[in-house]
């Protein structure tokens, strides 16, 4: 594996305070990749020693009386009892378990050859995670192989994890399990490998913007 996860997003994985759609990125790339696992385990490790050190805040007996108290209060509005749905079971295929590791899997929530995939071009598909986090779009991309992505720019930060198949962009090549992290002053053209497809989970903060004269009059009319 050649592209990692950056030092600083492991950090803030390790730490809890990662957004939920990076923390779904950086754990599928954990799941695939040993040396961030072992780097993320030596972050927790540093983190609990230090929370182990510290002195913890004395609290006032009148405010943790009131505290407790609280915790008894019933809502007026509450109902008798909450109804509990029960989750689906999915039985996923051999392909997809293959292909998506967890916890990725249980986001998409099917198997990949009957998910909802939405044609952008001829030669991209995606099925957009509806995460509902304010500022992040979380995607899952098919290109299909061979064929390359519009060329384009980024309006912030784009991370991409590859879970099948490769591209290749000016800032190498990229294969299963490696990140390529892209900012506002990248332009490029992923281009995927022939024979297989190539698919990727791609989280971003800013919309795309397509490059070039088209790319420049779509963008009048699209937020990609």
């Amino acid at each position: 594996m050649q592209f990692h996860v950056s030092e600083e997003y492991l950090m803030d994985y390790a730490a809890g305070t990662a957004s939920e759609a990076v923390s779904l990125l950086v754990a599928t790339h954990l799941a695939l990749c040993p040396e961030c696992r072992a780097k993320v385990a030596d972050y927790e490790r540093i983190g609990g020693a230090m929370l182990e050190d510290s002195r913890p805040a004395d609290l006032p007996d009148a405010a943790l009386a009131a505290m407790l108290a609280r915790l008894d209060e019933v809502p007026a509005d509450a109902p008798d009892e909450m109804p509990v749905k029960a989750p689906a079971v999915v039985e996923f295929d051999d392909h997809t378990r293959r292909i998506l590791p967890e916890p990725l899997r249980s986001y998409i929530g099917c198997n990949l050859d009957t998910a909802p995939w939405r044609s952008v071009t001829k030669a991209l598909q995606e099925i957009e995670l509806p995460l509902g986090e304010s500022g992040y779009r979380t995607r899952l991309y098919r290109i299909k192989g061979g064929q390359a992505m519009p060329n384009h720019t980024h309006g912030g930060n784009e991370m991409t994890l590859v879970l099948a198949g490769g591209f290749s962009d000016d800032t190498g090549h990229y294969e299963r399990g490696d990140v390529s992290i892209a900012d506002d002053e990248l332009v490029h053209t992923p281009v995927a490998d022939p024979g297989e497809d190539c698919i990727c989970l791609a989280v971003t903060d800013a919309p795309l913007k397509l490059t070039g004269p088209i790319g420049r009059i779509v963008n009048l009319f699209m937020r990609y």
